[in-house]
């Protein structure tokens, strides 16, 4: 019952409309399971208070059905198999970590709060760096025991008030009530460490890592879709620098000891690699390369050239590119030199070339876009 508590009804009442078939073969909408589900309980409580005595779930439960003729078989099912059947309705079945309908549903439970409560809160993306190697070198059954790795990772280093979900295939969710994001950072890096030296016993010759994004209410956005889109934005980001630094990614990237504050560490160089037209269409093309993703609601910013005055705010980015927008389209040649400056991830020194201008009569800012594609 705790876990229906935090349920929306619409996510309530599909798991009840599944529990009555399961346990009385009836049909019900999602409407009519709710109420009896309420009948139920405010029977339970009539008949304890009633008769001085604990009454059982299941005898509220065959009273009510029986009142309202809907009730065609015995109903055998005790309350620990209750309690089975929510746990299995909000989780996992492989990490036991919170499933992506409990990460939907408790995501704005949380952001609820922290606006009512003016707290922050962190969302934290990460997935397995290089995952699909593992599947594709020794099986499927060495890659689930990695997912059990990672959620074993995140279940001895998170607070009780923190919550962890698997979102997808190799990727995972976190949500940190009351946390800044240099606590976020701290966390993140922590995690990245510990499953890193999880990993070492195993020598699988593959550099695994867990990448990382993240977002805070309410500095980079109030909405859930976009912190979602921050934070994924990161994690892209992180991935794509180690691709940069490692080369074909020969090693996982930095660990919690190489990690610094971005303002002690210099500009890092980029190297853009333009994929063959083939990877573009190939079943297995990586589809986060093709993607672009908004920074409008971040500070992020460019610096271009060797001076300071000369900015451009950064409007998104993606694997091959950047959009800029600037009041002085001028100073941006055919091809010139940037750092980019993006919360969380240290500098980014840049090389770009042109590609098109959006003229102050068209952007809906006002201003001009740039738009650029990254070079060697």
């Amino acid at each position: 019952m705790d876990t229906l508590a935090t349920m929306d009804s619409s996510g309530r009442g599909q798991f009840l409309q599944r529990f009555f078939r399961s346990i009385a073969q009836i049909e019900l909408t999602e409407t009519q399971s709710l109420d009896y589900w309420e009948q139920t309980l405010a029977r339970k409580n009539e008949l304890s208070q009633s008769l001085g005595k604990r009454v059982t779930l299941q005898a509220a439960l065959a009273e009510v059905l029986a009142s309202t003729g809907q009730l065609r078989m015995p109903i055998l099912m005790e309350y620990e198999e209750l309690r089975k059947l929510q746990f299995n309705a909000a989780t996992d079945p492989l990490t036991t970590l919170y499933n992506r309908r409990f990460f939907d549903d408790y995501f704005e439970k949380e952001l609820n709060r922290s606006s009512r409560y003016n707290h922050k809160l962190a969302l934290v993306m990460l997935d397995l760096h290089r995952f699909k190697e593992v599947n594709d070198r020794f099986g499927h059954q060495q890659g689930d025991a990695l997912l059990q790795m990672a959620a074993a990772t995140f279940r001895k280093s998170l607070r009780t008030s923190d919550y962890a979900f698997r979102i997808g295939g190799d990727e995972f969710a976190l949500l940190l009530p009351q946390s800044d994001t240099e606590q976020a950072a701290t966390l993140s890096r922590r995690l990245r460490t510990a499953y890193a030296s999880s990993l070492e016993p195993m020598n699988l010759g593959i550099p695994l890592a867990l990448d990382y994004g993240l977002a805070v209410y309410p500095d980079d956005g109030e909405l859930q879709e976009a912190l979602i889109r921050v934070a994924d934005a990161r994690l892209y980001q992180l991935k794509n620098e180690n691709r940069s630094v490692t080369g074909a990614g020969s090693r996982p990237g930095p660990t919690e000891k190489d990690q610094k504050p971005a303002t002690a560490e210099p500009p890092r160089s980029f190297t853009y690699v333009e994929p063959s037209p083939e990877s573009k269409t190939g079943k297995t093309a990586d589809r986060r390369r093709w993607e672009r993703f908004s920074m409008a609601n971040t500070n992020a910013y460019a610096l271009i050239g060797e001076s300071p005055e000369r900015k451009a705010r950064v409007l998104d980015l993606g694997h091959g590119g950047i959009c800029l927008e600037s009041l002085n389209p001028d100073e941006f040649g055919e091809a010139f030199h940037a750092v980019l400056h993006v919360p969380i991830l240290p500098p980014v020194r840049v090389n770009l070339r042109r590609v098109y201008l959006v003229h102050q009569a068209q952007a809906d800012s006002g201003e001009t876009r740039i738009g650029c594609s990254f070079v060697t």
